[in-house]
């Protein structure tokens, strides 16, 4: 609940400068970012994916999907395993036939705590996937008003460096260039 909170008030206070020249002068304004960050934040929170597609970045919606229906599988997953085995334990102790008669009470603990823990990892993790959610939509909405200039580039091309007659070096070298 302090993450959700945390995560629903985080760009609250969020300001940016950008800057008009003209001329000589520089005007500084303040929170001149394209796309809001609140907003873009409350939209996910919401919504799952809705902060992205807010932000124009709607190719991370199906990522995010993918995730949450991945794990809310393993999440049953889990559970029907944890079930099964809590059942075939509580039979186990009362003396009744059980759907794993080869295990012996030790074992049927060790799975039953096995899977509990697997699927409150998922769980968890379903929580993570909330979060990075949020704060991928807040971020990318920080970053809306970076510009990205054509004048960078960075190249991975291979390297091969001798030595000496004997001594050859093979790498990748990656050259970052301004233009």
């Amino acid at each position: 609940m302090g993450l959700l909170f945390f995560c629903l008030t985080a760009g609250l206070e969020s300001f940016a400068q950008g800057e008009i020249i003209e001329g000589d002068s520089v005007e500084v304004i303040e929170g001149a970012l394209p796309k809001n960050p609140k907003k873009a934040t409350i939209l996910s929170a919401v919504l799952p994916g809705a902060g992205q597609v807010y932000n124009g970045k709607a190719w991370k919606v199906p990522i995010i999907y993918g995730g949450i229906i991945t794990d809310a599988y393993f999440i049953g997953f889990n559970n029907r395993r944890y079930l099964a085995f809590r059942d075939a334990l509580e039979a186990f102790d009362e003396g009744e036939p059980n759907d794993f008669p080869s295990l012996n009470r030790d074992g049927l603990v060790r799975n039953v705590n096995f899977w509990r823990r697997n699927r409150d990892i998922c769980i968890l993790l379903m929580g993570a996937i909330y979060a990075l959610n949020i704060i991928d939509a807040n971020v990318d909405a920080h970053l809306s008003g970076f510009e990205i200039s054509d004048d960078l580039a960075l190249n991975v091309e291979p390297q091969y460096e001798r030595f000496s007659a004997n001594n050859n070096n093979f790498g990748v070298s990656l050259k970052l260039s301004f233009k």
